[in-house]
């Protein structure tokens, strides 16, 4: 899928864009996605998020604005999937989910419930989080307010 490419200056803003507008890191403002406790942070040798305690049907919130670009069953390990492209080198995902509430394409704003919680592998009720800059996972600390 090609780039949201920004309009040209000075052109006339008529409909909302259909892709979020490229921002930095400190252009988006960042919520968490949970009201769960944190049970596991990030560490890039084995856990590419954070995963927050959860029961079956909590909300799942989105982090940030963004346009939902999967919903759906995800690879092996992560359930029912989102992903949320924030600016063109950010994304959140949210795993484990028991259902989806938004479609591939849906405009999202931070603290929207976007989904369900369901259960991750092994059985334990999980909302397994992560936010990837220019495709590789980062930890979400650095971008969550302090709680």
């Amino acid at each position: 899928m090609p780039a949201p490419v920004a309009p040209a200056a000075g052109a006339a803003s008529g409909a909302a864009a259909a892709a979020p507008v490229e921002a930095s890191k400190a252009d988006i403002e960042w919520s968490w996605p949970s009201a769960g406790r944190v049970v596991q942070s990030f560490n890039d040798s084995n856990s590419k998020g954070m995963s927050f305690a959860t029961s079956t049907g909590d909300s799942v919130l989105a982090a940030a604005d963004g346009r939902v670009i999967f919903s759906g069953v995800g690879p092996r390990g992560y359930g029912n999937l989102l992903i949320v492209k924030h600016s063109n080198d950010l994304l959140s995902v949210y795993a484990h989910n028991r259902s989806l509430l938004v479609k591939e394409g849906t405009t999202v704003k931070r603290g929207q419930k976007i989904a369900e919680a369901g259960d991750s592998t092994g059985g334990t009720q999980r909302l397994h989080f992560e936010i990837r800059q220019q495709g590789k996972p980062v930890d979400p600390a650095r971008f969550l307010p302090r709680r």
